[in-house]
């Protein structure tokens, strides 16, 4: 925050803060008595016969007004509220964070010690540990790949036992620690529009799709020469690669005529960030387990 955006604040803050007060004291009054000054008795509004009283705030009212006032000030000392001023109290959000997570860690430290002793096997079949790596998941990846798991356009589904880079425990693990990035370049340039309708016609007849059978039989050799290297000769995918199986009809893009002649010409990247950085070790395998068990019942 730049200094004269402080200052404006500090002023802004202060006048208002003494405005209110002035508005408080200055419109304090002591109470009338009928007896002594008959006149005074009401402000002269008259509705229906009803008069209006001129008297003070209850004292309790007043009292609690001032009382808010010398809150304020006190915590506009204590507390950074005032522009850049940081308070006398040490106060930051993020020792307040760091504070907050020490506690829940210290909490929730024997919980995951013991789970961290199991295996993902073990793991998958207790209720209590996947319970807590449904929310872990809730937090951390359901924005991505659904709350249930099952993907979103460009996002894989998990519950499919189709995996990308392997459904092992230890692929799973991997791709949660160090991430994973999905690169197939635009084969447009290199191949031209001809070649790029014929690759893509062979990817349909790879996944049982219609397609154009003079072009799918020219488009074979394509595949051979520029697609085979991380797709496989048979278009099954390769999980070292990253590269999607192209004959089981799951598709992580669109898997249409027009969406795979998009995919080919215009090539494609992916990106899951590495969560080694963001989650605890302890954390990440548990989340691994819960995973795992999203495809298990399809095994």
């Amino acid at each position: 925050m730049s200094t004269f955006w402080s200052l404006w604040i500090i002023v802004l803050t202060v006048v208002c803060l003494a405005l209110v007060t002035w508005v408080l004291f200055a419109n304090r009054k002591v109470a009338v008595s009928d007896d002594e000054e008959p006149e005074n008795r009401t402000t002269g509004h008259v509705y229906d016969g009803i008069e209006e009283y001129d008297n003070p705030l209850p004292r309790w009212w007043f009292n609690l007004f001032v009382a808010t006032l010398v809150f304020t000030v006190a915590y506009l000392i204590w507390f950074p509220g005032l522009g850049a001023w940081k308070g006398i109290g040490g106060w930051t959000q993020e020792n307040q964070l760091e504070a907050e997570q020490g506690k829940a860690l210290e909490e929730y430290k024997s919980s995951y010690d013991v789970y961290s002793q199991m295996s993902i096997e073990e793991l998958v079949h207790d209720g209590k540990a996947m319970k807590m790596a449904t929310r872990l998941f809730a937090n951390n990846c359901a924005v991505c790949h659904g709350a249930d798991g099952g993907g979103n356009f460009s996002f894989p589904n998990l519950t499919d036992n189709d995996w990308l880079y392997g459904g092992s425990p230890e692929a799973i693990k991997h791709t949660l620690t160090q991430g994973r990035n999905g690169n197939m370049p635009p084969w447009g340039p290199i191949l031209g529009e001809q070649k790029v309708a014929q690759v893509s016609e062979y990817v349909l007849k790879l996944s049982s799709q219609d397609y154009d059978l003079k072009l799918a039989t020219e488009g074979e050799s394509v595949f051979s020469q520029n697609c085979a290297a991380c797709h496989g000769a048979e278009g099954k995918g390769m999980h070292a690669l990253g590269a999607p199986n192209l004959t089981d009809n799951i598709w992580l893009y669109d898997g249409s005529r027009e969406g795979i002649i998009h995919s080919v010409r215009m090539g494609l990247n992916n990106h899951m960030p590495a969560q080694k950085d963001l989650l605890r070790e302890e954390k990440i395998h548990l989340l691994t387990a819960y995973v795992y068990s999203l495809s298990f019942e399809y095994e």
